[in-house]
Parts: structure tokens; C-alpha cells; sequence
């Protein structure tokens, strides 16, 4: 299935898990350090968000990344910051499912922003299949087709297959896929961080 189909599909536990991963591998455009968001995916192991504890978390998470304000940040920081501003007290609903569909979309378009080379606004539409012609199969929405790949750059692919993996499992496994999606996010924080770094080197 492709990313957006996927989505679709996913249950309140695989959607929140899908938008907390997002927002957890962009933590250092927001200058977040790597436990931050760790009471986060507690609270879906233990009730899937349902009880108050994600509230409660969100409003922490919240304190510890305000930042300054958001005159003058790239669009890369405003994105991160976006995710975390636009979470749901709740993880039912539409509003869930709303969440982790705008956090796939802008993860996409922080990992491309740091690799400009392409126009983003596009890319991120494009890899995520949701134009729907018929040419672009399954394999190209996932970024897992050939001719699809080599159009994209290394950290769009990446973050795209994350994408895909931790949908894959909190759908395959429930709650047991939860160390899974964890193990994949921060693989995808640690690079993200090491691109942050080299950036903020690039122009000091």
C-alpha cells in the first residue's frame, strides 16, 4: 500500500504513532533532546492516548520546545513547530487522522528542505501518491520504485520508508509495534540531527 493508503487505514494508535514519529525525528529543528517526547509514546503503549496522560504530555512537550517567536525562523523550524502546535488533545476522531496526514506531509517537506535541489511543494505531494495517476504505482508512492528514487534526494527516500515502516508495524502489531516505531523515528532523529548540525556549521 502506498503512504496515503496507509493512512487511511490506520486505527487511532497507528495514527498518532505515525504523527508523534514524524514530529519526533524533526525534535532537533526545535532544539529538543532525544527524550523529550518519550512520556509521548508512553501514553500510546498504555491506553493508545486515550486517557489523559497525552493531554498532559502534549502541554509539557510544549513548554520544553517554545521557542522565540516565529518571525525570522526558516520554514523548516516553522513546519516542526507546526506539528506540535496543531497535536490533538485527543487521539480519536478526525482530528487524528487529520494530524498524522498534515505531520507526513510536512516531515516530507522539512527532510527536502534540507536538500533543496527539487522543488518541495511538489515532491512532497508527489512522493506521497496522492496525484493518483495511474503510472504512479504502489512502488513509486513508497519511493521503493527505481525510476521514482532516483528523482529524490537521499533524505526524502529515508524519511519516506519511515514513514511507511512505522505505519506498517503499528498496523501488523499493535502496541508491540510501538518499540519498532520508536527504533525507526530515532534512527531518523539522529540523522536529521546531523544534518541540523552541518547546516548550523554551513553558516556559522
Amino acid at each position: 500500500m502506498s503512504l496515503v493508503e496507509l493512512i487511511a487505514r490506520a486505527d487511532a494508535r497507528g495514527l498518532a504513532g505515525s504523527g508523534l514519529a514524524c514530529l519526533d525525528r524533526c525534535v532537533p529543528l526545535l532544539d529538543g533532546d532525544d527524550e523529550v517526547l518519550r512520556p509521548l509514546w508512553a501514553t500510546l503503549a498504555d491506553d493508545a492516548g486515550d486517557g489523559p496522560g497525552w493531554a498532559r504530555g502534549l502541554a509539557r512537550v510544549r513548554d520544553k520546545l517554545a521557542g522565540p517567536d516565529a518571525e525570522g525562523e526558516d520554514e523548516a523550524v516553522l513546519l516542526a513547530r507546526r506539528m506540535l502546535a496543531a497535536a490533538p488533545d485527543e487521539c480519536s476522531g478526525a482530528a487524528i487522522r487529520a494530524w498524522a496526514d498534515a505531520c507526513s506531509v510536512a516531515s516530507l517537506r522539512v527532510h527536502r528542505l534540507l536538500d533543496p535541489a527539487t522543488d518541495a511543494a511538489t515532491e512532497a505531494a508527489d512522493v506521497r501518491g496522492e496525484d493518483r495517476t495511474q503510472d504512479r504505482t504502489q512502488g513509486r508512492a513508497q519511493g521503493r520504485g527505481q525510476d521514482r528514487a532516483e528523482g529524490l534526494s537521499p533524505l526524502v527516500v529515508a524519511e519516506l520508508r519511515r514513514q511507511v515502516t512505522v505505519l506498517e508495524v503499528l498496523a501488523g502489531h499493535g502496541p508491540a509495534g510501538l518499540r519498532r516505531a520508536l527504533e525507526v523515528s530515532t534512527e531518523g532523529r539522529r540523522v536529521l540531527r546531523a544534518v541540523v548540525s552541518r547546516r548550523a556549521r554551513g553558516r556559522g
